[in-house]
């Protein structure tokens, strides 16, 4: 069977190569791999949320879901000096390059690649930030937000970016149908960028 990028064992060669991003001003350069996401460069939904989206500040506790090799949870990161950012993926080789890049970016101490049953089941947070795997199907997706959305603080927000053509209308309406209010807040390039919000009203994923 066929590598996907939300394998958790990759069976392709670990071949690498770097990527080149600017995002929110910044340069960098990531070491990307066979078996990730968008392993050839910054992935244009990525470059589109990371571009619309406001660079947090402040400090707080962010969620990279679905990190890849780690271009949202390094910039969140570098951008936010005293940010926590947990970056949470299926894949193990998407791991250590996450960690690899948080590395080359300056930002180990405070960027923690984990896979989904390894983080702290008490941590909330205060953003989440993803690009979803909209290739795992509608149930699958539907059960990994709920998941993470409940654990946003209250106040917090979500953003995401989906391709329109990839049921990104859809998901706005679904994600508001379970408590979560969302707003689209950019359209580019077939994308929609999606900002959801923390309410107190929201339900508990049974």
């Amino acid at each position: 069977m066929a590598d996907h990028y939300f394998s958790a064992e990759p069976t392709s060669a670990d071949v690498r190569r770097t990527v080149e991003g600017r995002i929110w001003g910044k340069d960098y350069t990531f070491t990307t791999a066979t078996g990730v996401f968008s392993r050839d460069r910054l992935d244009r939904g990525t470059s589109i949320l990371l571009r619309e989206a406001p660079a947090p500040t402040g400090g707080g506790t962010y969620l990279d879901l679905g990190t890849g090799y780690g271009p949202i949870a390094c910039a969140l990161a570098v951008e936010d000096p005293l940010a926590q950012v947990w970056a949470v993926d299926v894949n193990n080789r998407a791991l250590e390059l996450t960690a690899e890049n948080a590395k080359a970016a300056g930002v180990a101490a405070r960027v923690h690649p984990r896979l989904v049953d390894d983080v702290p089941a008490d941590l909330r947070f205060d953003q989440i930030w993803s690009n979803p795997a909209i290739h795992i199907g509608k149930p699958e997706l539907h059960r990994m937000l709920l998941h993470w959305l409940v654990r946003l603080a209250p106040g917090g927000v979500g953003w995401f970016v989906v391709g329109k053509n990839l049921g990104a209308d859809s998901l706005q309406r679904w994600l508001t149908e379970q408590g979560y209010p969302c707003q689209r807040t950019a359209s580019a390039k077939g994308f929609r960028v999606l900002r959801v919000t923390a309410t107190n009203e929201a339900p508990t994923p049974s």
